[in-house]
């Protein structure tokens, strides 16, 4: 499907709207098959990927987190979350995977079990891998390795702050640690810093994969409203369509399928399930959606539509105020967001042109990193609005590869509560600054009554 700008107002009426007209003729315009397969066929690019990752950007991850050696025990059922990241998903009896760095490279050795070695022997990413029996176990010969080998810092599993890099439990750390000497127990730090500086970088093969996925999550959103028929068509009418979609094109959801889409047409409602409230006129709608492409990367992006009464032809004062302010703040984080940058810095902006603009305080952040979750590790857009100090990861600075969905905001009282426009865009640090992963939405998507 080829690209479309949001470019002037659009009227989505029964039958065929100028959108449809535009993406039909934007179809015939390029591969005739293209509109039809889905991109996301065929095998995952993930195996070629991760072994990229591990030689490109892990060994400078290791030295920015100043550790030299990192242990990730891995086990069958209740699994370490990084498990996929270095290859031990498929783990049955206990492993360990260490990687240590050596003259500005990382070298990886696996301790296994015979049964699992076959396998990783065959997916070829290690650089070794050491066959153990099951007694003592590869524990143990993993603590005996660390204990001759590594000095300096020895990073693990255990977290208070990164969920993602908080995957040992008490009992896989209380036993490790018995095993390793003084020195080395002396030298244990967290991983946070480590998975934080690895997991927040993409590679230029992961950006094209989620600028693909964000250019189909954004598509869909737009055929979701022109499903919309007023006083008939209910919040959760939308979100089924797009769950349709998802199923058609074999893709899943992007965070808890209970709340995937978020859809709503009255007041406020956060992250939460979409009802079975009727759309009526003068209603602002959100849509708040993401999906999930080869199993591994996550989209999340929100489009807005405005429902006109049957008399009018355009958005009342009031509502197009209030979508430009927030387009307009949306914009303004892409021109701040560039390498060096703190998260603390990019929210501070939109939170001046708020203040400014009458918005009362929007309590969420401006940005997250998505990629691998939708609330991904990296640098937080975020710590400037009333009441809130900013978290760690606020004060981190942009690197190039960090990729983030974010918000220009909006809000105003309305009865029942609140409604806040939150134009919601993805984009990807670059050299040079920041650029979105798909065309942004310039103008409120205008659903007639008539």
């Amino acid at each position: 499907m080829g690209k479309f700008q949001f470019n002037q107002t659009y009227m989505v009426r029964n039958g065929l709207s100028l959108i449809t007209i535009l993406l039909l003729l934007s179809s015939c315009s390029s591969n005739p098959q293209q509109s039809t397969n889905n991109p996301f066929d065929g095998p995952s690019p993930w195996p070629d990927i991760r072994k990229d990752r591990i030689q490109s950007l892990l060994p400078e991850a290791m030295k920015r987190a100043k550790v030299e050696a990192w242990a990730i025990l891995c086990r069958s059922n209740n699994n370490d979350p990084l498990a996929r990241h270095v290859g031990c998903e498929n783990a049955v009896a206990p492993s360990v995977f260490l990687f240590q760095l050596v003259d500005g490279d990382v070298y990886s050795i696996v301790f296994t079990p015979p049964g699992e070695a076959t396998a990783l022997q065959d997916i070829a990413l290690h650089d070794s891998i050491a066959v153990v029996d099951r007694n003592p176990g590869a524990l143990v010969e993993a603590a005996d390795y660390i204990n001759q080998n590594i000095i300096g810092k020895l990073a693990l599993n255990f977290s208070e702050t990164n969920e993602i890099a908080d995957g040992l439990s008490f009992t896989q750390h209380q036993r490790l640690t018995d095993l390793l000497t003084q020195p080395v127990v002396n030298q244990i730090v967290s991983s946070e810093e480590l998975v934080f500086e690895w997991l927040s970088v993409k590679t230029p093969a992961e950006v094209d994969i989620l600028r693909k996925a964000a250019e189909l999550t954004a598509q869909w959103e737009v055929e979701a409203y022109q499903q919309v028929i007023p006083n008939e068509t209910t919040d959760k009418d939308v979100a089924d369509f797009l769950k349709a979609k998802m199923r058609d094109h074999g893709v899943t959801d992007a965070w808890s399928p209970d709340q995937n889409p978020a859809v709503n047409s009255g007041p406020d409602r956060g992250h939460a399930h979409p009802t079975d409230k009727i759309i009526r006129p003068g209603d602002v709608i959100q849509i708040d959606f993401g999906i999930k492409v080869h199993d591994m990367w996550v989209t999340d992006i929100q489009r807005f539509a405005y429902v006109l009464h049957p008399d009018e032809s355009e958005p009342p004062a009031d509502i197009q105020k209030y979508w430009d302010v927030a387009r307009d703040a949306n914009r303004m984080v892409l021109e701040v967001m560039q390498p060096g940058i703190t998260g603390l810095e990019v929210d501070r902006v939109q939170r001046n042109w708020l203040a400014e603009n009458g918005s009362m305080n929007v309590m969420w952040n401006t940005g997250h990193p998505v990629g691998y979750v939708a609330h991904d590790v990296g640098p937080s857009l975020g710590g400037a609005q009333e009441g809130r100090d900013p978290s760690s990861t606020a004060y981190e600075p942009l690197r190039v590869g960090n990729v983030f969905a974010y918000d220009g905001f909006y809000m105003w009282e309305i009865e029942g509560g609140t409604k806040t426009i939150s134009v919601e865009e993805m984009a990807v640090v670059t050299e040079t600054g920041a650029e979105y992963l798909t065309e942004p939405q310039e103008d409120l998507i205008l659903i007639s009554s008539n």
